[in-house]
């Protein structure tokens, strides 16, 4: 099993960016017009784009099967709402830590 630790980013990067990184789970692409340079936004701007996505597929997965798409759509729902507090606060917190199940996976350079 792949465990995950947390990625290393300078302090003035961090302290520089850090509402940056806190705003990117509002609006992925936020970092992108203003920090593009910043590794600590763009870490958490991509891990924002992997849950929108992941959201995105979820309900358009729960409109198209009838009962049991709506109860695994929720289900996955629950899901992502949990990552995306866990990535707020990890991002307020100056880490780069990954958010389990998804953390492994970069979108974003």
């Amino acid at each position: 099993m792949n465990t995950m630790t947390a990625i290393q980013s300078n302090q003035s990067d961090v302290t520089k960016n850090k509402t940056m990184a806190i705003l990117a789970y509002f609006l992925f692409f936020l970092p992108l017009l203003t920090a593009k340079d910043s590794k600590y936004a763009m870490f958490h701007a991509n891990q924002s784009l992997i849950l929108l996505i992941i959201s995105v597929a979820s309900n358009l997965v729960g409109a198209m099967i009838p009962v049991f798409g709506g109860i695994l759509s929720m289900a996955i729902g629950l899901g992502v709402f949990v990552l995306w507090i866990m990535g707020i606060i990890n991002a307020a917190n100056g880490e780069m830590k990954p958010l389990p199940i998804i953390g492994g996976y970069t979108l974003l350079k």
